[in-house]
């Protein structure tokens, strides 16, 4: 099994905009790819992170599983759209996907 971490940094101001985005984009796409409440967890920057960190994490069983999610997620078009509704809110160049196997 393995985790599959992606983290943006929200603008100043904006974190819970971004939070209650990624949630619906969880409800209303993510779940289209197979990335259901039991496999998803949202969090958010605390003590020694950055405040405006926000982190969605995926349980994924292998990096095929992550490839085909990442390609039908491609395909859907509210997807796409919903990136670029995003983008004012957050602070450019710092999406970031990160894997790790659970031990």
């Amino acid at each position: 099994m393995m985790v599959a971490r992606w983290q943006i940094e929200a603008r100043f101001g904006h974190k819970q905009t971004v939070i209650d985005s990624l949630k619906k984009w969880h409800e209303e796409i993510g779940s289209q790819v197979g990335w259901t409440q039991d496999k998803v967890r949202f969090l958010s920057g605390s003590v020694g992170a950055l405040e405006s960190s926000v982190v969605t994490e995926v349980l994924i069983n292998d990096l095929a599983e992550l490839s085909e999610s990442w390609q039908q997620l491609g395909d859907i078009e509210a997807h796409q759209q919903w990136s670029k509704d995003l983008e004012p809110y957050v602070v450019s160049g710092t999406p970031n996907w990160q894997i790790f196997h659970i031990v």
